[in-house]
């Protein structure tokens, strides 16, 4: 018997935000390739460890405030976000981690479960290049215990993301 969470492929339970999400931008067929963990997934390595996969290939959705503003960035799973270059790369002043409080209010999801897209307020996405590497990427459905595949290319579309990068060096 393993300790691993085991996840089971859907229709699972989604955060109905992000099901509604997937409709309205036509990708209903998402709903049955939604995976759920039997216990929440958190972080991009227990996501992972869960799914089998490579740290990288997880689609991590990190909100961080430019000068107040909050900004999506969408990173790999095994990299971190060099601020310094979300900074420049937006012209701003000062770029921090957003809080929880802003985050959920910005998304309409918590930290561990917020999606790529589907979020309650319009932001501005940026996606790191290293995205790209992958023939498909896992990333949050809305919650920490759901998780959904897509190939990089048409997640980066849908979540009108700017390809950028803002990977810290040597992650």
């Amino acid at each position: 018997m393993t300790n691993d969470p085991q996840p089971t492929t859907g229709p699972a339970e989604a955060h109905p935000r992000f099901t509604e999400a997937l409709t309205t931008l036509g990708l209903t067929e998402l709903r049955t390739k939604i995976r759920r963990f039997p216990e929440a997934t958190r972080t991009a390595a227990e996501a992972a460890a869960a799914l089998g996969c490579e740290l990288s290939e997880i689609c991590k959705s990190l909100i961080f405030a430019a000068d107040g503003v909050p900004v999506l960035v969408l990173m790999d799973g095994a990299s971190r976000v060099d601020v310094e270059l979300v900074r420049r790369e937006l012209g701003a002043t000062k770029v921090t981690r957003a809080r929880a409080d802003v985050v959920r209010e910005t998304t309409g999801y918590a930290i561990g479960g917020v999606p790529p897209f589907g979020h309650r307020t319009r932001t501005r996405v940026l996606a790191d290049r290293s995205l790209l590497d992958h023939a498909t990427v896992w990333a949050a459905a809305g919650t920490p215990y759901t998780v959904f595949p897509m190939d990089p290319k048409s997640l980066i579309a849908h979540a009108g993301a700017t390809i950028v990068d803002v990977r810290e060096p040597n992650t």
